[in-house]
């Protein structure tokens, strides 16, 4: 079985103390049904601000580059706002980035206590 490179298994420490958290929680008195909220209102505020994050960097690029555009090439860039298109599609990944959050929060709904309080090697 071939070794997990670093990112891999940088990614897996984060996803295991992730689980540790969130049954501390559970241990706590949360119910499973609020880890399971927490876990995709956090996918979904992530996927909200990158997209806000995004839009507002398009339009402050093209706002600092418009004016060297015109000047070194002749190219006026009209600013105009978001299309009816580009606002679907932003809605369609927004809702893909709270979708893909139901599977962690499902796989840690479906966790006991147990499961997380144990330490895996």
């Amino acid at each position: 079985m071939p070794r997990p490179s670093r990112k891999q298994a940088i990614l897996e420490a984060l996803a295991n103390e992730h689980r540790r958290e969130m049954v501390i929680l559970r241990s706590v008195g949360a119910r499973p049904l609020d880890v399971f909220i927490l876990i995709v209102g956090e996918s979904t505020m992530l996927t909200l601000t990158g997209i806000a994050a995004g839009v507002a960097l398009l339009y402050g690029l093209l706002v600092v580059s418009q004016p060297f555009v015109l000047s070194a090439f002749g190219l006026f860039i009209a600013i105009g706002g978001l299309s009816l298109h580009e606002l679907m599609l932003i809605v369609v990944v927004g809702l893909a980035g709270a979708l893909i959050g139901v599977i962690p929060g499902y796989r840690i709904y479906r966790c006991s206590l147990a499961d997380g309080m144990t330490i895996r090697l």
